[in-house]
């Protein structure tokens, strides 16, 4: 997006988002991308000074030399540089940094400009008006936001950086912990412990299908003697439901109620992350790519063009503009019944940034009908979702007529629930699964009147175990907690499931044995800083960096203190553990130990270094292939993908994502592995 004679310079961070908003701008600008961050803390070192207000210092990212060089080639003969990253802290920091490193350039000949003008562009949607009007209204840079994100990154450096070699002392080289990554992992290990001591208790319901001039429906017992019914086993269960043949099904009493259902407020990133998973089974991270492209900008016919607002955001306020266009818009295409007099106000939390947007359409006028041809799959299904969503925010309630019918027979009493949809509202556009679910019509009843009983229906059931955490139901309880922010909802799953602490197993997360080590381990020496309520009294310090209330080095003074105390204390303490086996190294004799790695666990020489001998330990199960005399390892790809692969190999390539069972025959049952 470079232009020779332009005296402006437009910084972003990716390819998309310069494309499109060359779109908007003139021959007078030239755009171009750093790729995201540019400069930040060594790879090699802390890179913070602790002693002297944990002064950070930066480096420019080997990996973005080029791009560096690159915005600096562009920067020449420039009289104004525009920072047009994105509207967040981490976007400010981006910013800065970039402008620190330009600002840095000094002329080489009188004919450069001896100083350079930087100023701050924001905008929550790339459309032509948004983008214009940023540009015409420019800021300087914003010292409070560049100092939360420095004091967030300070702080997850110094956690991680000091708590990760202890890990590497007890368990293995290469595993990490987190400020928010590993209070994640904690929710996951705890929730699986519950799993794992979960004992059900068995209990008994008992059904009636009941008839009414052809219409049957169905009442489930309530009372017994006027008390809840409790049927805990079978013997008990066939008695009763032996008695309650006999009697005469009398409707004792009719309550009808009109219930409104308010629509729902417009995305913000947790509930995106929440609704994309449950309506459309995407993970986390693949919603957040997913919306930044939407953002950025989609190849429409008449140019790149961005379809949604910035998709980081806690905040579901939406602009008066998109309001007032979205109310024109339902008022046209639904009718003015399913129109508020009002428009509807959503209340955000007190963390929330109230300067961004809700995720809404950059236009209703862009209707998902209209774009499917022009969007893969997955982009379609997810713009019809934020696009229906918005939509239906700004739309009437829905109102339904709730029925409870209580049917007496002799000393029991069966409860009957019936749901009318009187008036359709928001609802008509967009549904929760759970509303699809609840629609029930009862026949036109009357008090004292007598129910023909068909049958009686007596299930036995087992309470159960609390569910694992799916990525929308984890997302939400870090939302409910205070835990994170949402730029590092998907990113904190991502780490989880990268380092193979966790596992997604049908779409839910499970903890490997190695996430329990870890977190057993940093429990046991840091239970003070990992954990729920000291992470959330963190982030609402750093919010209050962000407000201007504190600077980030009074916040980690506060924080080091004590965990320097723990840190000391889990040094001296912690020893390396050693697994021995009965097994020798068939290189030297010695004895084979467990050790850790990132593909879990491994045998290895006790003598290493000075032998390096290691072998997988093995699933136990006979390769499939015939005469193969191997035994199935679990192995991870490339792409951190794990399958089952054959001891044998390569002369045995037999391959499967999911472990046979042991069989004689070798038949294909798959059975589930133990973390997923």
């Amino acid at each position: 997006m470079a232009k020779k004679n332009s005296k402006n310079l437009v910084v972003v961070e990716s390819p998309a988002k310069a494309k499109t908003l060359g779109k908007f701008l003139g021959d007078d600008f030239s755009i171009v991308a750093s790729y995201g961050h540019i400069v930040d803390l060594p790879a090699s070192s802390m890179g913070v000074d602790i002693e002297h207000d944990f002064t950070p210092t930066y480096v420019v990212l080997k990996a973005k030399q080029k791009a560096l060089s690159g915005i600096k080639k562009e920067v020449k003969g420039k009289t104004r540089i525009y920072i047009a990253t994105d509207p967040d802290r981490e976007g400010e920091a981006i910013g800065w940094h970039i402008m620190n490193k330009l600002a840095e350039i000094k002329p080489k000949s009188k004919k450069l400009p001896e100083k350079k003008e930087f100023l701050r562009v924001v905008f929550h949607e790339i459309t032509k008006s948004a983008v214009l009007d940023a540009f015409g209204h420019p800021r300087q840079m914003d010292v409070n936001l560049i100092e939360a994100q420095q004091g967030r990154r300070i702080l997850d450096r110094v956690l991680g950086y000091q708590l990760s070699p202890l890990l590497w002392k007890k368990i293995s080289r290469g595993l990490s912990a987190g400020r928010v990554q590993s209070v994640a992992l904690r929710l996951i290990v705890e929730r699986e412990r519950a799993i794992l001591e979960f004992k059900p208790q068995e209990y008994w319901n008992i059904e009636a299908e009941l008839s009414k001039e052809d219409m049957n429906f169905r009442a489930r017992l309530e009372k017994i003697d006027g008390e809840k019914a409790d049927l805990g086993n079978k013997e008990k269960t066939g008695s009763i439901n032996d008695e309650i043949k006999s009697q005469q099904f009398v409707v004792e009493s009719i309550k009808q109620i009109q219930k409104k259902r308010n629509p729902y407020p417009p995305f913000i990133t947790s509930t995106l992350q929440q609704e994309a998973f449950n309506k459309l089974g995407f993970t986390a991270n693949k919603t957040m790519a997913l919306a930044q492209a939407l953002y950025e900008g989609v190849e429409l016919p008449a140019g790149p063009q961005g379809l949604i607002t910035y998709m980081r955001t806690d905040s579901p306020r939406a602009a008066d503009s998109a309001i007032k266009q979205v109310r024109e818009y339902i008022e046209k295409s639904a009718g003015k019944e399913y129109l508020p007099d009002n428009p509807n106000y959503y209340k955000a939390k007190k963390s929330a940034q109230e300067a961004h947007e809700a995720i809404r359409p950059a236009s209703v006028l862009n209707r998902p009908q209209d774009l499917e041809e022009f969007l893969d799959e997955d982009l379609f299904k997810l713009y019809n979702l934020i696009w229906m969503r918005f939509v239906a925010s700004q739309m009437n309630p829905a109102l339904y007529l709730q029925t409870s019918v209580d049917i007496k027979a002799g000393r029991f009493v069966f409860r009957a629930s019936g749901t009318k949809l009187l008036f359709a509202g928001f609802s008509v556009l967009y549904k929760t699964d759970d509303e699809d679910k609840e629609s029930k019509i009862l026949p036109e009843l009357i008090k004292d009147e007598h129910i023909k009983l068909l049958a009686l229906y007596p299930t036995q059931h087992f309470t159960k175990p609390p569910p694992r955490f799916s990525d929308a139901t984890l997302v939400r309880l870090l939302e409910e907690n205070g835990i994170g922010r949402p730029s590092t909802y998907a990113p904190t799953l991502q780490t989880l499931v990268y380092r193979d602490y966790v596992r997604r197993n049908s779409g839910y997360l499970r903890p490997t044995e190695l996430g329990m080590k870890v977190i057993d381990l940093l429990v046991e020496y840091f239970g003070n800083v990992i954990n729920v309520e000291f992470t959330a009294q963190i982030e609402e310090n750093l919010d209050k960096i962000e407000e201007g209330k504190i600077k980030y080095a009074e916040i980690l003074r506060d924080f080091y203190g004590p965990f320097k105390a723990d840190l000391d204390f889990a040094h001296k303490n912690i020893k390396k553990e050693v697994v021995y086996v009965e097994e020798a190294c068939p290189n030297c004799q010695k004895p084979l130990v467990i050790k850790w790695g990132r593909s879990g666990k491994f045998l290895s020489c006790s003598a290493f270094p000075e032998c390096r001998f290691a072998k997988s330990i093995t699933t136990g199960i006979k390769c499939p292939e015939p005469d193969c005399p191997g035994e199935l390892v679990e192995r991870r790809g490339m792409r951190g993908r794990f399958f089952y692969g054959c001891t044998n190999y390569p002369n045995c390539k037999f391959t499967s994502n999911k472990l046979p069972k042991n069989t004689d025959d070798h038949k294909s049952e798959e059975a589930e592995h133990p973390h997923g």
